[in-house]
């Protein structure tokens, strides 16, 4: 099963999902950018539109608890848009963290996200689908990140939901697989996020030989790395024989990124991406390996122990 912001559903039902964004969300306190917070419920609504009528049909939604999360709008925006949504729970990285949670250890935040998996989220009846955005910066893993991410390791064991995280421009991939898997973790449980950003092919092949899913979910953040380096770093994977392992998504976290503001939108993936994809050779079933099939996996709730 997969838990959305709705109920539960067959992963049959899933349909064309992007795998790793935001349509709520407030970095502000950090960022100090009002560009870094959504919050314009019309905007939502127009993005989950264009992105419906694009073919798209489900959306990961990882803002998790301080990064703005708003469970109950969620829920609105999926019964009104059609589009299913999986919500969040753990946190984000340091210095986002709640100020309550800055000095937790593994086991006190993996019995929060247990709590929230059991109970709802903040008592409004909404469970969450998936553990994450949980993450570490750039280069380095800060003492409390490793807690973060081990209790979002220990809650995945105990609770069967996928674990996703967060990298640094793509950095730490395999470290934290290897966090992971000393925990026990089934890898394929794990999705290892913003692989498109790192470079080193050989590191992002080494997450994939892991069995973790690959996240390449900030396509079109062309400022970071341009796009066709991307599908280059993509295509590496899928002629390395794993393509069954690749999710897509587009990461959307700024007011800029959205068409009203003059961004690509959430549906840029499915408009724009696809079409590449299918000019560098990519069959109409490969591409729905990547967009179906893969995250019906990914984000179908495995045996835990709860």
């Amino acid at each position: 099963m997969i838990q959305t912001v709705t109920g539960k559903i067959q992963p049959s039902q899933l349909g064309v999902c992007a795998a790793h964004e935001h349509l709520t969300i407030d970095l502000s306190r950090i960022k100090k950018d009002p560009d870094t917070i959504l919050d314009d419920e019309d905007g939502m609504r127009a993005e989950l539109d264009a992105f419906y009528r694009a073919g798209g049909r489900a959306m990961v939604e990882v803002t998790n608890d301080g990064m703005g999360r708003n469970a109950p709008l969620l829920a609105r925006l999926s019964r009104e848009s059609g589009v299913w949504i999986i919500a969040s729970t753990g946190f984000y990285k340091d210095p986002y963290l709640p100020e309550y949670a800055k000095n937790w250890n593994a086991e006190q935040f993996a019995e929060h996200i247990n709590q929230e998996v059991r109970n709802g989220i903040d008592d409004t009846g909404i469970y969450p689908g998936v553990i994450g955005e949980v993450g570490s910066s750039h280069q380095e893993m800060k003492p409390i990140e490793e807690e973060l991410l081990k209790g979002a390791g220990l809650a995945g064991i105990e609770t069967g939901l996928p674990v996703t995280t967060h990298t640094t421009l793509g950095t730490l991939g395999v470290e934290q697989v290897e966090l992971f898997s000393e925990l026990g973790l089934p890898m394929n449980q794990l999705i290892i996020g913003h692989q498109d950003l790192n470079s080193n092919r050989q590191e992002v092949l080494e997450v994939a030989k892991s069995g973790a899913f690959v996240a390449f979910d900030t396509i079109g953040k062309t400022n970071y790395r341009s796009d066709e380096d991307r599908l280059d770093s993509l295509l590496y994977l899928w002629e390395n024989g794993y393509g069954s392992q690749i999710l897509l998504s587009a990461d959307l976290t700024r007011k800029s990124h959205w068409k009203k503001h003059g961004g690509p939108g959430y549906d840029l993936v499915l408009t724009s991406f696809v079409p590449r994809l299918k000019e560098a050779g990519l069959k109409d079933a490969d591409i729905e390996q990547m967009l179906v099939k893969n995250p019906a996996e990914a984000f179908s709730i495995k045996e835990g122990q709860l």
